[in-house]
């Protein structure tokens, strides 16, 4: 096949079977929508891998693709056309082949839903939305697939929109991506001011020449952006609100792929980043601090969804931390193990939902294990890996972020570690309620208790095995790995290391010192394990019902630290009295007094007229004879007064 025609059907995959599935969701059956959705993706997959070979044995040299020239005005120029690079073809594997799984899940999970097909459909447009974002070679293209999978997002998180609440939170995303788009758009129309294209080899090949200034400006925007989709503070209280959607969702869009799309677009624009020192300092910062929140708040919920949401903003903010250090292929790595054991962990909170007749409370579930055989085992996989334990894959791709966050600042390398420590408690203190001790549920949900089918299941199999393995793609050169993976992005960074080449240049760490700070990460993990099995397992610790009076900080924290509050009470309340009161003055001006009254008076003088107009012919001859005298004696006076 011709590599072109490879790389273009990627992406019009999936959105053949948005367009199948969309205008026949109605019509085709459930066994159908299922096949094509997945079957799509699939597709986009095996061409995935076979663009992958096919970039190695042609010496890793970039192809660029173009569909068709989309803009031209003078030397400025759109194209259409997709990018394949290191980075791209990384997360296309990761977003069709996690894709991929999370598709054939679904089929499993959604069986009993009327909105099936439509599910379906908008599964394989976000696929689609993302494969533009990663592939286009160009900021506008990738502004492209940003904003599809920003509605696919909306579209997903309210899937059941019978229910106010689950209409509200996609609302909510929706606003705050708005919000952070805006700054990403005002990013791009500095980028064309400056550097007269949006062309990655255009402007990285450029950026050197344009002053710190404007490039601080530029990353900034940028950076804007990223925060509202990798939900960083303080753009990051859509996300928890966003596991309102299908579970399936929750793994595909806020765990795996679109909330990494901020991740992909600083590591995209690392040239403009690493000329903008100061840029990277507030990235570093926002994403330590986010990560210590989110993993703060985490501690203390009970939903075992909303659990995994703060996880997955505490995650991120690791990914950022690495970013402003200038880890890139660190954070990268980061993002692909994340995805694995992540998806992992949602599915497998999916399946434990199902099984528990959708609830999710984990004060109510317990003792899981016995009946939930493979969940209860890839969970916990999951879990171990995102604590980071050696050697599964979390252990390998955090522990190269906070060795490069160590290399920069002690201080951030050890916050990081504490950021470490309460994932890893309250990781396990979720895998303990939900599947160790006794039973708490009801009745009826131990009657029906039950393992999810194999359509469910094999998803979760094939992801635990990638949670396990996934961090040999970078193994370690101190255990003697080649550590393939930030070889393989080296070529990534050249514009960089060209621009800036003394950013580059730091101090290496010691065998030693390494073996120090991996001891030190897994013995905190480790520890944060012990606490948990002794409270949720040794003595049956359940946490206070809703209602319940808690210690005052303890309350602070459960409540999110009230930011929702503080953000309705500063931003929500004020906007919307401000809008209602700018809605009552239009109102009454312009709708009543300016459209509504040229109405009335136009009504007015029509009614006036329509009195002349009586049909009657004798009354029209007698008008005309009046007009004729009235024309008469006008020309008659103006005769005697010439």
């Amino acid at each position: 096949m011709n590599i072109s025609t490879s790389v273009l059907l990627i992406p019009l995959l999936p959105l053949l079977g948005f367009i199948i599935n969309g205008l026949g969701f109605r019509k085709i059956s459930k066994g159908l929508a299922s096949i094509v959705g997945t079957a799509t993706v699939l597709g986009s997959f095996l061409l995935s891998i076979y663009t992958f070979n096919y970039f190695l044995s042609n010496n890793s040299q970039p192809i660029t693709v173009t569909a068709f020239n989309w803009l031209a005005v003078g030397d400025f120029h759109i194209s259409f056309s997709f990018l394949i690079d290191q980075l791209s073809l990384l997360m296309l594997l990761v977003v069709t082949g996690v894709g991929t799984l999370i598709h054939l899940y679904s089929s499993g999970y959604m069986h009993h839903d009327e909105g099936f097909g439509k599910f379906f459909a908008f599964l394989n447009l976000f696929i689609f939305s993302m494969l533009l974002l990663v592939m286009g070679s160009n900021y506008v293209i990738m502004f492209f697939g940003w904003e599809g999978v920003g509605l696919c997002s909306y579209l997903l998180i309210g899937f059941w929109n019978k229910n106010k609440s689950y209409g509200n939170a996609a609302r909510k995303a929706f606003v705050m991506n708005r919000i952070g788009d805006l700054g990403f758009l005002l990013g791009i129309f500095l980028i064309i001011a400056h550097f007269g294209s949006v062309e990655y080899s255009e402007i990285f090949g450029r950026a050197a020449s344009v002053d710190t200034a404007t490039l601080t400006m530029i990353t900034a925007f940028l950076f804007v952006g990223a925060m509202g989709k990798s939900a960083q503070i303080p753009l990051y209280t859509w996300l928890p609100d966003a596991m309102a959607g299908p579970t399936p969702v929750s793994a595909l869009i806020h765990a795996a792929t679109m909330v990494t799309a901020g991740i992909y677009m600083v590591i995209r624009s690392n040239v403009l980043y690493t000329l903008a020192p100061a840029t990277l300092e507030w990235v570093g910062i926002i994403g330590l601090a986010t990560a210590l929140l989110a993993a703060s708040i985490g501690i203390f919920q009970n939903d075992i969804k909303k659990v995994l949401a703060y996880s997955t903003v505490s995650q991120l903010g690791y990914m950022f931390m690495g970013l402003g250090v200038m880890a890139y292929s660190a954070s990268m790595f980061h993002v692909i193990t994340h995805a694995f054991f992540k998806a992992l962990l949602f599915l497998g909170a999916g399946s434990v939902i199902h099984a528990m007749s959708d609830e999710q409370d984990i004060r109510h579930m317990g003792g899981l294990s016995k009946s939930l055989r493979i969940t209860w085992i890839t969970f916990l996989l999951g879990t171990i890996a995102i604590t980071a334990v050696l050697p599964l894959s979390g252990f390998f791709s955090k522990d190269e972020i906070l060795m490069n966050v160590y290399m920069h600042s002690p201080l951030m390398w050890g916050l990081g570690v504490l950021g470490a420590a309460m994932t890893s408690f309250y990781m396990f203190r979720m895998f303990f309620l939900t599947f160790h001790g006794t039973f708490r549920g009801t009745d009826y949900q131990r009657e029906h208790l039950h393992e999810s089918p194999i359509s469910m299941t094999l998803p979760l199999m094939i992801l635990a095995v990638l949670s396990v393995i996934g961090g040999f793609i970078n193994f370690p050169e101190i255990f003697g790995g080649q550590a393939w993976l930030a070889n393989f992005m080296e070529p990534l960074f050249a514009n960089a290391k060209q621009a800036s080449p003394e950013a580059f240049h730091h101090a290496h760490l010691s065998h030693s010192e390494e073996f120090m700070l991996m001891g030190v990460s897994v013995g905190v993990a480790i520890l944060s394990l012990i606490i948990a099995y002794v409270m949720y397992v040794s003595r049956n610790t359940v946490p206070a019902e809703e209602g319940t009076p808690i210690p005052a900080v303890q309350k602070v924290v459960y409540n999110k630290y009230y930011v929702d509050e503080i953000y309705d009470m500063l931003f929500i309340k004020p906007i919307s009295a401000l809008s209602y009161f700018f809605y009552q003055v239009f109102e009454f001006f312009v709708i009543d007094l300016l459209v509504n009254g040229i109405g009335k008076l136009v009504k007015q003088l029509s009614n006036l007229t329509r009195r002349f107009q009586t049909g009657t012919t004798g009354f029209y001859v007698f008008a005309m004879v009046i007009g004729i005298v009235v024309i008469l004696l006008v020309n008659f006076w103006g005769f005697l007064f010439r």
